[in-house]
Parts: C-alpha cells; structure tokens; sequence
C-alpha cells in the first residue's frame, strides 16, 4: 500500500477520518483477558481483527505495552488479567551498569509474540492499514533506569542517559526493521516521558534519537507516527524535527494550540480523554465530547480524530460503538 497516497487520501477526501489507539476494546468482543494479549501474537491479531470488523477506522492499530522492549533489556514485568503490563525497578543506575547493557535480539522475551501479532494483523486486516507498535527511546531508557532518575539525568549524568539511549536506539532501529518486514504498512511510536522534558532537552534526550529511526524506516510505502500523551504544547516543534509523516497528542493539551505549529502536510490525531471519557464516561458524554472536538477541529483537514492514548482495558463497547457514530454523523453532514 502507498502511504503517500493513503494520507493524501485524509488531507483531500473532504472527511475527517478517525484512527483511535484501541485494541484492549476488543477484549470485550473476543472473551479474552489482558493477560491472554499480552502473551500471543495470535490473541493479539484476534482482537485487532474483531475491532477491524466492527468499526470503519482509517488503519488498525496494534497492542501497546510499553514494557515488552524493556523485559527484551531483562526488566522484572509485573502481570495481571486486567490490567497491562508494569516495569518494576531498574536494571542500569551508573555508567558501568549503562555500558554493560547489550542489544538484545528482536523475539527476545515477548517481543517474538508482538512481532508475530504484527504479522497475523497485517494479513486479516487487509482493507485499510496497519500500523504495528513501539516504545519511543527516551520512554525506554526511562523504564531501564527508572523514570525519576532518567528525568533527574537530563541535568546530571547525562553522560549515562546517552549511554543508556544509544543502546536503546540501536534496539528500536532493529525492532522497527523487523516491525516493517512482518506486512503492516507503518510504526506509532509511543515516547510519553519526552512530555516531561523542556524543548532543549526533548530534542537532545529524545527527538534526536527518534530521527535516526524515522530516517531508517519511513518511505513511500511505511509510515511513522510519534504519539506524545504529556503536556507537549512547547514541544511541538521538536516532534515535528523528527520528520515523523503524523503526530499524536493527548488529551493534556489543546488540540488548536497544536495544529497551528505543525505542517498542513502533516496529520494531527487526537485527543478524546481515553480514561476519564471513553472509560469513565456515559455514552451521551462521550457523544458530547467527540462532537465538541470536531467542531473545533473543522478548519483543519490535517486533523484526525482519535482517543488522546491506548483506551485502557474494561472500556465499554458503547462508549466507542457512540465515538463512531458521531464521527458518521459529522461526514454525512460534510
């Protein structure tokens, strides 16, 4: 599939189309727990398929967890049925420990299942794209070191932090490749910690690092897209340095103080509140919500509507069956 051209597609078609980060939707349509995903490939593919079936979103995108490159580094992953997967404690404090760090394979722990759930999604899902899914390298190195000491680095040590992302980046730029060769069409990198950093720091400790992978494998036929869930109004420009093709933001920021930095040949996506909304919310408030957001967003054709972060497991299916709906109703009016 051409990349190129299926985003031309959303800057042109005169609709706006929606991408949501959902996949942990489909445990209510499949009987499955979150411990089933986030152990098979093939789990993972039967959820993306069941949502794929149910809603007509512009791509289908693949199960986030965070954690699985950090457990590939050897981290202690904490499970449960209901909830996804947490990295508990640290595995590189100092220069040495950061030094010793080696580049695991890609199929090192569960990062096999994820590369091979890519793969089965790419061939059920075959009507519209396909994006597979990675931690951004700045978020890695947080979960390595632990995210308080990583943060603390951007000032102190920084020598370890680069240490430490270099080693990182030279994972993801394998993942990614591996990523790319099971059939999905692109990559949405999720680098939610560069949203605590000022703009200097999120180019040197982030934005810099996720050039090198865009570089290496965004083309005609793969896209990129850079998720950021933090307060990331001032750094709208570093994201956009790192010549990602789209950009995804959180519900922490406003979605008109974003767009108005960014290229119109760049999509803009989000940013209904994944928990407190289509979580927490009633249908009629996500309704009310998702119609606000599009109104506001209907100067913009670059803008894609989408959920601000991966909607959380034990979302009700009518809150999105609702999200969906209102989209609808909003084209037939275009």
């Amino acid at each position: 599939m051409n990349m190129l051209d299926w985003k031309r597609s959303i800057l042109e078609g005169g609709r706006v189309r929606a991408i949501p980060i959902m996949t942990y939707p489909g445990l209510e349509l499949t009987g499955l727990r979150v411990s089933d995903v986030v152990m098979s490939g093939k789990n993972q593919s039967s959820i993306i398929e069941a949502l794929a079936n149910r809603y007509k979103s512009a791509a289908a995108v693949t199960v986030m967890d965070l954690s699985v490159e950090a457990e590939a580094f050897g981290a202690d992953v904490v499970f449960s049925d209901q909830e996804v997967p947490t990295v508990v404690g640290a595995i590189a404090k100092d220069l040495d420990s950061a030094m010793a760090l080696k580049v695991p394979a890609v199929g090192e722990k569960r990062t096999g299942e994820f590369i091979e759930g890519m793969r089965l999604a790419a061939k059920a899902v075959s009507d519209r794209p396909v994006f597979g899914g990675c931690i951004g390298p700045f978020s890695l190195a947080g979960r390595l070191l632990d995210v308080n000491e990583a943060l603390m680095m951007t000032r102190r040590k920084s020598d370890v932090l680069h240490a430490v992302l270099e080693t990182c980046t030279a994972f993801l730029l394998d993942y990614a490749a591996a990523i790319r060769a099971t059939g999905v069409n692109g990559i949405l990198m999720a680098e939610p910690l560069a949203g605590l950093l000022s703009p200097a720091a999120c180019d040197e400790f982030s934005s810099n690092y996720i050039r090198r992978v865009v570089e290496a494998i965004q083309g005609e036929d793969f896209a990129f897209v850079l998720h950021n869930c933090g307060n990331t109004t001032r750094l709208v420009s570093s994201m956009v340095g790192t010549g990602a093709g789209a950009l995804h933001f959180g519900n922490a920021v406003k979605l008109t103080d974003i767009i108005t930095q960014v290229p119109g040949d760049v999509l803009v996506c989000g940013n209904v509140d994944p928990a407190g909304m289509l979580r927490l919310g009633t249908p009629d408030e996500v309704e009310a919500t998702t119609a606000a957001l599009l109104a506001e967003m209907r100067p913009y054709p670059n803008f894609v509507l989408s959920s601000g972060c991966d909607i959380p497991p034990r979302s009700p299916i009518a809150n999105l069956d609702r999200f969906f709906e209102v989209l609808a109703r909003r084209n037939g009016k275009s």
